[in-house]
């Protein structure tokens, strides 16, 4: 077998893996967009195929009150998921924010200066804070409840937004710190030599080197915070519900409202989609500056 021919096997396998792996992860996408089109027997089916397996509806978001024929008319649950979506864009974009504010000098911190509190030095302090990602939520769940109620911070968002930025600041300062460990330490000692302070140095020339790795790290917040679920549930009931807790809560002993759970489901992951989309190039840029190993 003479290289060409290798070279072509290799990529057609390539090219086939691929293929089979966005199908896979599309598949759930294209899943969830028709099941909000679909009638109860059509669903039952398994029916796929639009206007081969089944005739499309608007049942679900008809449900939500978003189909063209109830777009004008006042709808108590689509005010209840606008109410919601808005939750979730207010809470998530100030969790994330806030954990970059936070995690950015913390990660800087550790990479550039060595600390020593008892027996635990910066590689230890770095663990510590990698390990929270491994503890259960449900750990938490009693002592984060009684804290809050006791601060009257149940069913609020500061209350959820306090509790997701804690939750991705590890992830933060894990991805902050390899990135801003692959700036090369002379930068910022010619930047002293010129003048400025610690603080100056990290702002006007860190900061600008590192941004596509903190937008990184700002877009994976973004997204976790979007989609928690086990806190939203726990610490809100009304006011400060989240998406999430909404599709969840189309389950009850009456049944599944699949159409309206579909049509929350893709409405939720659609702002997601959006982002993956139109941010991709900054992604990419923070993968590749060595924001993620």
């Amino acid at each position: 077998m003479n290289s060409r021919a290798s070279h072509l096997i290799s990529k057609t396998l390539t090219y086939s893996a691929l293929c089979l792996w966005a199908f896979v992860c599309l598949f759930p996408i294209y899943w969830t967009f028709t099941t909000a089109f679909k009638r109860a027997p059509d669903i039952l089916r398994g029916n796929l195929v639009p206007w081969i397996d089944f005739i499309p509806d608007w049942i679900g978001w008809r449900s939500l009150g978003l189909s063209p024929d109830r777009i004008g008319v006042t709808s108590t649950v689509r005010d209840e998921f606008l109410l919601r979506f808005e939750n979730s864009v207010i809470i998530s974009l100030s969790a994330a924010s806030l954990a970059i504010v936070l995690g950015a000098p913390a990660a800087y911190g550790l990479s550039r200066f060595r600390y020593k509190f008892g027996v635990m030095g910066n590689s230890d302090i770095s663990f510590f804070f990698l390990s929270q990602m491994i503890l259960p939520p449900v750990v938490l769940a009693l002592p984060v409840l009684v804290l809050y109620q006791g601060l009257n911070m149940l069913d609020t968002r500061l209350g959820l937004i306090v509790i997701y930025t804690l939750s991705v600041l590890p992830i933060v300062i894990w991805i902050m710190q390899d990135q801003f460990g692959s700036i090369p330490n002379e930068l910022e000692q010619a930047a002293l030599v010129d003048g400025c302070t610690v603080w100056g140095a990290f702002f006007r020339i860190v900061v600008p080197l590192a941004l596509p790795g903190m937008v990184a790290a700002f877009i994976l917040s973004i997204v976790l915070c979007w989609n928690e679920y086990f806190f939203a549930a726990l610490l809100t009931s009304t006011n400060a519900t989240t998406l999430p807790v909404m599709v969840a809560s189309q389950t009850s002993s009456q049944g599944v409202s699949w159409w309206t759970m579909a049509a929350l489901a893709f409405a939720a992951i659609l702002p997601l989609i959006l982002v993956g989309i139109f941010l991709e190039k900054y992604i990419v840029k923070g993968l590749t500056a060595g924001a993620v190993k």
